[in-house]
């Protein structure tokens, strides 16, 4: 849970380099890369997601706002926040805050 206000995403993808605070959320994403089925969307029920790099996927979450679709639900709400100018994640040390947690921690290594 400290992650969630550290920004601490410890968890990298070995294939893109993608990284997450949790290592389910690694795991769930690493589907992304093979053809194993993913968990069905707690949104829409759709199971569909990129197979592999160059695949097309289909994109379901459409953004009201602009339109670019997302194989998840969750892409598309942390998307949102580049219509709202909402940046929930705070550098403790300058305050300067940011929309992505992962965003947060690169910063933090510049101090």
């Amino acid at each position: 849970h400290r992650r969630i206000h550290t920004g601490e995403r410890p968890f990298a993808c070995p294939e893109c380099g993608e990284t997450f605070s949790q290592s389910s959320h690694l795991l769930q994403h690493r589907r992304s890369h093979t053809k194993a089925q993913p968990p069905p969307c707690s949104d829409c029920g759709n199971r569909s997601a990129a197979g592999g790099r160059g695949q097309a996927a289909e994109k379901p979450h459409k953004c009201g706002d602009c339109g670019k679709g997302f194989v998840w639900a969750s892409h598309l709400q942390r998307h949102r926040r580049v219509h709202t100018g909402e940046r929930p994640y705070e550098c403790p040390e300058c305050g300067e805050a940011f929309s992505q947690a992962s965003h947060l921690a690169k910063h933090r290594r510049s101090h």
